[in-house]
C-alpha cells in the first residue's frame, strides 16, 4: 500500500540550500579564454520550433550582443560528471550550421546578485516557518559581505520588495522572519518584478562589472492571481539572464517500493510549473521530502553546477531579425550526455535588456 512520507521539511531545506550555496559561491555564468576554430558559413533561415506545451511561445536566451553565452553539462553513461574536456572537444550548431566557439572556460568566483522569493500566501501558511528558516539558512551560507547582493521579495497576492538589495544578514534574516501568510498567489508577477530588478542590480565594484543574477523562489508554485502569464514570467527570468533555482514546499510524497526512501510519484501543477522555470533558465528544482534521503541527492547537484562548462559563441548569421534559432552542442567523445539550453531570440545588438553573466 502506498504510503504518503513527509518527513524533516525544515532540515531538507537547509541541506538543499547549503548544497545551493556552494555552487553559487563558485560558478559563474560566464568565463573567458583564448578563441578557436575558423568563422563558420552563414546560416539558412531560421526555423520556428514549436514551444513548451504550457506556454504559446518557446522561452530562450535573447541576445543582446555579438555573443551567444551556454552553460553546458556533460555526463557519462554513468551518470557522472565528465570535467576534463577541452574547447576542441565541442561543437556548436545554430540551425544545424556549424559556429565558431569564441570563449571556453570553466570555475571562476562572480558576484552574486540574488532575488529571494518567498511565497506567503494562504496556501503555504502550514508551511510557511519551513520557508523562512530554509531562505535564512540559505542566505547565511551564500552571502559574502561587500561582494553579493540580495534582496527580498514576497508575494500573496501581489509582490511586493521587502528589503531592497544588500549585503547585510541581518536586514535580510529579520524582514524574511517578520513574515506572515495571507492572501491569494501571484508568482507568475513576482518572477516578471523579480527580473526586471536583477536587470538593474548594483555594478560590482571596481573595473569589472560581470555579476551572476539568480532567482531563488520558495513556493507551491500554484498561482491564482498574476496579471502576467507564464510564458511572460519565463521569457522575463531569461531576458534577465537569471538562473531561476526553485525549491517547493509541495507535500505529495509516497514511499512506492522503499519506505525508507520515499519517491514522488507525480508532480501536481504547481511542481510542473517550478521546474518549468528552472529548466528554461539553466536552474534546478528541488523537491525535499526526507533529510536523511536527500543528502546525497543535493550533494550531486552542486557538484553538477561546480562542474560545468561556460562557452560563448559570434552567430555566423548576425542576430537582426527576431527570429527563434536552435542551438545543439555536441562533442566528438563517445557515450556522453551533453545538456545546454536549445535555442535564443536573435534580436539585433543594442536591441534589447544590457547582457550579462
Amino acid at each position: 500500500m502506498k504510503s504518503f512520507v513527509l518527513r524533516g521539511l525544515a532540515g531538507c531545506a537547509a541541506r538543499i540550500l547549503l548544497a545551493l550555496g556552494v555552487l553559487l559561491g563558485a560558478s559563474p555564468i560566464f568565463a573567458a579564454a583564448k578563441s578557436d576554430g575558423q568563422q563558420a558559413p552563414a546560416a539558412p533561415p531560421a526555423q520556428s520550433p514549436s514551444g513548451p506545451q504550457t506556454t504559446p511561445r518557446q522561452p530562450s536566451i535573447r541576445v543582446t550582443t555579438e555573443l551567444v553565452h551556454l552553460v553546458v553539462t556533460v555526463e557519462n553513461k554513468h551518470h557522472e560528471f565528465v570535467t576534463d574536456l577541452a574547447q576542441s572537444d565541442f561543437k556548436i550548431l545554430e540551425d544545424g550550421v556549424p559556429q565558431q566557439i569564441r570563449f571556453f572556460g570553466r570555475e571562476t568566483n562572480l558576484p552574486l546578485r540574488i532575488g529571494l522569493l518567498l511565497d506567503t500566501s494562504n496556501s503555504i501558511r502550514p508551511r510557511l516557518q519551513f520557508e523562512k528558516d530554509a531562505a535564512t539558512d540559505f542566505l547565511d551560507r551564500v552571502i559574502r559581505r561587500g561582494q553579493d547582493m540580495a534582496f527580498l521579495m514576497t508575494f500573496d497576492n501581489e509582490p511586493q520588495i521587502i528589503q531592497d538589495y544588500t549585503d547585510h544578514l541581518s536586514l535580510l534574516t529579520s524582514a524574511i522572519q517578520d513574515q506572515r501568510a495571507g492572501g491569494g498567489t501571484a508568482l507568475d508577477d513576482a518572477i516578471c518584478m523579480a527580473s526586471e530588478k536583477l536587470l538593474h542590480a548594483p555594478l560590482p565594484k571596481g573595473p569589472d562589472s560581470d555579476m551572476r543574477r539568480v532567482i531563488v523562489v520558495i513556493s507551491d508554485g500554484v498561482d491564482n492571481l498574476s496579471d502576467k502569464a507564464l510564458s511572460d514570467a519565463v521569457d522575463a527570468s531569461i531576458r534577465s539572464e537569471a538562473a531561476v533555482y526553485s525549491v517547493s514546499t509541495n507535500t505529495d510524497w509516497v514511499a512506492v517500493d522503499n519506505p525508507d526512501k520515499p519517491n514522488k510519484y507525480n508532480m501536481d501543477p504547481g511542481d510542473k510549473v517550478l521546474k518549468q522555470f528552472s529548466d528554461q533558465t539553466g536552474g534546478r528544482v528541488f523537491f525535499p521530502y526526507s533529510v536523511d534521503d536527500l543528502a546525497e541527492s543535493f550533494s550531486t547537484i552542486g557538484a553538477e553546477l561546480r562542474s560545468q562548462y561556460f562557452i560563448a559563441y559570434a552567430p555566423s548569421n548576425p542576430p537582426v531579425n527576431g527570429q527563434y534559432r536552435q542551438i545543439e552542442v555536441r562533442t566528438d567523445r563517445k557515450g556522453l550526455l551533453v545538456r545546454a539550453r536549445k535555442g535564443y531570440y536573435a534580436a539585433a545588438p543594442g536591441s534589447g535588456p544590457a547582457s550579462g553573466k
